[in-house]
């Protein structure tokens, strides 16, 4: 029989050349634990973030802006060929006024016929469809703004500086006048007022009188 040596316990086997560390368990790492090295890659991707967006939120103003200014550029543009239009629109018939003027005084004088009243009722057309307006009546109160008086009379029948012959009508292309119309003007007669108001005080007086208290 084999007899056991006392004060011996009995180990694990362990290979040749490890060492008695090795023959021990390692324990297991806790759950939950975050590696070192996590929260400054999370702050580096923030700051990153935050540097994305600053640059986003910069382009986005650069954008709006640049549409902005295309925006006033497309409209000044466009102002500027309405302009542009009008003026030579307006140029064109200024040049076409004398041949205006001799057409009306032919139709006066009952000479627009055949073939030329055709030809004349065209040209007055095609100028009415480009804006071209005519103004300028007999009777109308004068504006110097838009009248021009080539004549001045008194009349008895006027209260106010009137046209009382248009010499030339006037023309206009929307509310822009390109020539005025050439008149003749009669102011009242002076001393006329002044007549009539002193008729209007001697009737009063004389209603007046008229009125006067009845004897009893």
């Amino acid at each position: 029989m084999t007899e056991e040596t006392p004060g011996f316990e009995e180990k694990p086997d362990v290979p040749s050349g490890a060492t008695p560390d090795d023959a021990e368990p390692k324990a297991a790492p806790e759950e939950g634990a975050a590696p070192a090295g996590d929260g400054t890659a999370d702050a580096g991707l923030l700051a990153q973030l935050d540097q994305v967006r600053t640059a986003l939120g910069e382009r986005t103003a650069d954008l709006q802006r640049l549409q902005a200014e295309y925006q006033n550029y497309r409209r000044r543009v466009e102002r500027d060929r309405i302009a542009v239009k009008e003026i030579a629109i307006a140029n064109l018939l200024t040049e076409l006024l004398p041949v205006l003027d001799d057409i009306g005084r032919a139709r006066e004088h009952g000479e627009l016929v055949g073939g030329f009243k055709s030809v004349a009722e065209s040209l007055e057309t095609v100028a009415a469809k480009m804006g071209l307006q005519q103004f300028g009546k007999e009777g109308e109160p004068f504006d110097p703004t838009i009248h021009e008086a080539l004549m001045h009379s008194y009349a008895p029948d006027v209260t106010e500086t009137t046209c009382v012959a248009i010499l030339q009508p006037g023309y206009r292309i929307g509310e822009r006048t390109i020539r005025p119309a050439r008149v003749a003007v009669a102011e009242p007669q002076p001393g006329a007022q002044t007549v009539k108001a002193e008729g209007s005080e001697e009737d009063t007086a004389g209603d007046d009188k008229d009125n006067g208290p009845e004897e009893g």
